[in-house]
């Protein structure tokens, strides 16, 4: 028995290993992460965002915990910067003022398509004539007379993120990381 054993261990280990090696992919090439098509990410972000009548704003609290709220965007210009509308007490522009990182967040749960997520820095916008072109009906009900208390959110992507299913953008399948794009300044 000690004989088959010392026999055993030198010859089964090593074939072992190696059909341990080949079961996780360590012999085969590892192909480098393939890089998004710009055109197609975006277009895949497109369409879920137009979808969606709603999208989640989150903003970063006095303690830097997230903080997450329902809002009502306007389609995502050329740049893919969203504005959204909210009152100039409410609570994310203080934020906001504190701290301009915020991430935008659209689900199309409803026909399990996917998911985008931007990524970037807010801006507050006032000027009125910038409001005025932007005007939504329900506006003069829910802001003072003369939209003295609205001011724009505009959100100015750094970085988007998008699950399409329909699209063909899939996450990754062992770090189910999702396409993404920098939309920094500098790649603008």
């Amino acid at each position: 028995m000690a004989t088959t054993r010392r026999y055993l261990t030198p010859v089964l280990l090593p074939l072992l290993a190696a059909g341990c090696a080949i079961l996780a992919g360590a012999d085969e090439p590892k192909a480098p992460p393939k890089t998004p098509d710009r055109a197609a990410v975006i277009a895949a972000a497109r369409e879920i965002m137009a979808a969606q009548t709603y999208c989640a704003l989150i903003t970063l609290d006095t303690d830097g915990r997230p903080a997450v709220r329902t809002m009502n965007p306007f389609p995502p210009e050329e740049d893919m910067t969203v504005y959204v509308a909210t009152n100039t007490r409410s609570r994310k522009v203080e934020q906001i003022r504190r701290d301009p990182r915020v991430a935008l967040y659209y689900a199309d749960h409803k026909n399990a398509i996917g998911f985008v997520q931007i990524s970037g820095h807010a801006e507050l916008i006032t000027d009125m004539a910038e409001i005025q072109k932007r005007k939504r009906a329900y506006w003069d009900q829910a802001f003072e007379p003369g939209l003295k208390n609205l001011v724009l959110i505009k959100v100015v992507p750094e970085r988007i993120d998008v699950l399409n299913y329909k699209a063909g953008m899939n996450n990754d399948p062992v770090t189910w990381r999702t396409p993404s794009l920098e939309l920094g300044a500098a790649k603008r």
